[in-house]
C-alpha cells in the first residue's frame, strides 16, 4: 500500500498539550477509514492522523511521529453550531434570502417593473460587475474567510429591491442603477463561496444529501417569493407593475441574509463525525489562480461547453421581457410562483433520468436525456418564434381569465423556465454565463420587436447543440473508461 507522507515534530492541540506523557501516549486501536485517514484512540480521545499503513512495531510511537489532524473526546459529540449540518444550514438560509428572493423577483417579469428597458439595463450592470467578482471571489475569500466573504455576498440584494421599490413609488431610477451595481459586486463574492462550502464542508459520504439541501433552499426562496408575489397581486388584473406591498417583503427577507451568513463557523473549527477538521487553503498566489484558470479555459471540455453557457446567459433576459409585455399583473405574479415549483421538478426529472438503471448502458442513458432536453429546447423556440410573429400584430394583453388565448401564451413562458432549470444546474462555468447575461439584458434593454430576440435565440441554441452533444459524450465515455479516484476526507 502507498505509504503517505508524514510531518514530524507535529504540535498537539493546545487543550492536549501537557496532559499525557509519552509513556501513556500510545496509539491504540489503529485502523484504516477509507485508505487516507487512520482513527486512533490516544489517551481516550477519538482523533486522526495521516498516514498509510501504521506498522505494529510503530504503535509505541509517541503522536509527534505523525501530522495530527484533530481530536474530540471519545464518545463526546461537537456542539451543532459546529457541524457541518449547521453550516450546510446556514448556506442554506442566506441562498434562500439572498439569490432565491431575487429569483422570485425577476420571475415576476424584469423585476415587476412596468419599464423592461430599465430593468434590463440594470440588470446588464449586474452581470457585468458580476463576471468580475465571480473570478475575484476566492481571492477575497483567501483574505477575509468564508464567513465574512458569505455575509458580504448578501448585502447587495435587499439595495436591489430597494430600487425597483423607489421606482415603483416615484419614479426614480438611480438607485435601481446603484443597487443593480451594488448587487453584481456581492453576488459575484456569494456564488464564488456557497458552493465551496456546500461542497468542501460536508463528510465525503453526505455530500449528495447536503448539496441538494442547499439547492432546496435556494429553490424555495423562489416558491416562498413567487407566493408572496401572486398574494399580493391575485386582483390585479391588468398590465403594469406590482404593488409596493410586494418589495416590501422582498427587502425584509433579504436583508435576513447578512446576520445569517454571520453564523457560519470558521472553516478550523467545524468538526466532522470521523473527527476531522475542515481546512481552507489560504495564501493562494492570484498569478497562480489565473495561470490554472487560462489552462483550464484552454482544455477541449471547457472549450466545447462555452457556446452552451453563453447560449444560457444570453437567453435569461427574454422570459421576463415577455413576460412584462403581454401579461397582466396577476398572471406575472402566477408564471413568478409556477416557474419555481416546475423548475425544481423538472431539474429532478432531468436527474433522475440519468440515475435511474431504466437502461444498463450509462452512454445510452446519458444521451436519450439529452436528447430529451435537446427536443425540449428546440421545441420550446419553434414555439417562440410562431408565438411572437403571432403577437408583433396582435399585440394582446393576456390574463387567466381568458382561458384559451392564456393558455398558449403562458405556456411558452413555463417552457422556457423548465429549459432554463435543465441547463442551470450543469453550469460549471459561471464566469462565461454571467458575460453571456450581461450581453443578453444589454442588448435586451435596447428596444426591439421581441420577435427578433426569439429568433437570435433559436439561432443560439442551434450553435451551441452540437457541441453540448460532443461534451456530453465525452464525458460519459471518460466515465465509462476509468473510474473516477476518491477524493481525499482531509484537505490540506
Amino acid at each position: 500500500m502507498k505509504q503517505f507522507q508524514t510531518r514530524r515534530n507535529a504540535r498537539l492541540p493546545a487543550y492536549l498539550r501537557g496532559s499525557v506523557t509519552p509513556e501513556e501516549d500510545i496509539l491504540r486501536g489503529v485502523r484504516h477509514l477509507r485508505r487516507l485517514v487512520v482513527v486512533v484512540d490516544l489517551h481516550g480521545r477519538r482523533g486522526c492522523v495521516r498516514g498509510g499503513d501504521v506498522r505494529r512495531e510503530d504503535w509505541s510511537v509517541d503522536y509527534h511521529a505523525y501530522d495530527l489532524v484533530g481530536f474530540e473526546p471519545e464518545g463526546v459529540k461537537p456542539p451543532f453550531h459546529r457541524t457541518t449540518l449547521f453550516q450546510i444550514l446556514v448556506v442554506g438560509l442566506c441562498a434562500f434570502c439572498a439569490p432565491g428572493i431575487w429569483s422570485a423577483m425577476n420571475g415576476l417579469g424584469v423585476g415587476g417593473s412596468q419599464s423592461p428597458d430599465l430593468v434590463n439595463a440594470a440588470n446588464a450592470l449586474l452581470y457585468a460587475f458580476m463576471t468580475i467578482t465571480c473570478f475575484a471571489g476566492p481571492w477575497l475569500t483567501n483574505l477575509i474567510g468564508f464567513r465574512f466573504t458569505l455575509a458580504i455576498g448578501s448585502v447587495g440584494y435587499p439595495l436591489y429591491a430597494a430600487g425597483l421599490y423607489l421606482n415603483n413609488r416615484t419614479g426614480a431610477t438611480w438607485l435601481v442603477y446603484l443597487g443593480s451595481l451594488t448587487c453584481g459586486i456581492s453576488a459575484g463574492f456569494f456564488w464564488s463561496v456557497e458552493g465551496a462550502i456546500s461542497t468542501g464542508y460536508p463528510e465525503q459520504h453526505k455530500r449528495g444529501r447536503y448539496i441538494a439541501t442547499w439547492f432546496t433552499f435556494r429553490n424555495f426562496g423562489n416558491i416562498i417569493g413567487g407566493a408572496i408575489s401572486l398574494g399580493i397581486n391575485h386582483d390585479v388584473a391588468g398590465k403594469g407593475q406590482v404593488g409596493h406591498q410586494t418589495y416590501l417583503g422582498f427587502i425584509a427577507i433579504q436583508c435576513l441574509g447578512l446576520p445569517v451568513g454571520l453564523f457560519l463557523s470558521i472553516p478550523a473549527k467545524v468538526q466532522r463525525d470521523d473527527g476531522t477538521k475542515t481546512e481552507a487553503p489560504r495564501g493562494i498566489d492570484p498569478r497562480e489562480g489565473l495561470k490554472a484558470m487560462w489552462s483550464l479555459a484552454r482544455s477541449r471540455s471547457i472549450f466545447l461547453l462555452i457556446p452552451l453557457f453563453w447560449y444560457f446567459g444570453w437567453i435569461q433576459a427574454y422570459p421576463g421581457t415577455y413576460l412584462a409585455t403581454y401579461f397582466t399583473v396577476r398572471a406575472r405574479a402566477l408564471g413568478s410562483f409556477l416557474s419555481a415549483v416546475v423548475g425544481i421538478l423538472s431539474t429532478w426529472l432531468a436527474g433522475s433520468l440519468v440515475d435511474l438503471p431504466w437502461l444498463s448502458n450509462r452512454h445510452a442513458r446519458a444521451v436519450l436525456t439529452y436528447v430529451l432536453i435537446a427536443a425540449l429546447n428546440t421545441a420550446t423556440w419553434i414555439w417562440a418564434v410562431i408565438i411572437q410573429n403571432e403577437y408583433r400584430s396582435t399585440n394582446p394583453v393576456l390574463d387567466w381569465g381568458d382561458q384559451g388565448a392564456f393558455g398558449r401564451g403562458f405556456g411558452l413562458y413555463m417552457f422556457e423556465r423548465i429549459s432554463l432549470s435543465m441547463i442551470r444546474y450543469s453550469s460549471l462555468l459561471r464566469g462565461i454565463e454571467t458575460a453571456g447575461v450581461a450581453v443578453g439584458f444589454g442588448v435586451q434593454a435596447i428596444p426591439a420587436p421581441l420577435i427578433v430576440t426569439a429568433c437570435v435565440n433559436f439561432g443560439l441554441w442551434g450553435i451551441a447543440l452540437p457541441f453540448s452533444y460532443f461534451a456530453t459524450v465525452k464525458v460519459v465515455r471518460k466515465f465509462r473508461e476509468a473510474a473516477l479516484p476518491e477524493e481525499p476526507l482531509v484537505s490540506r
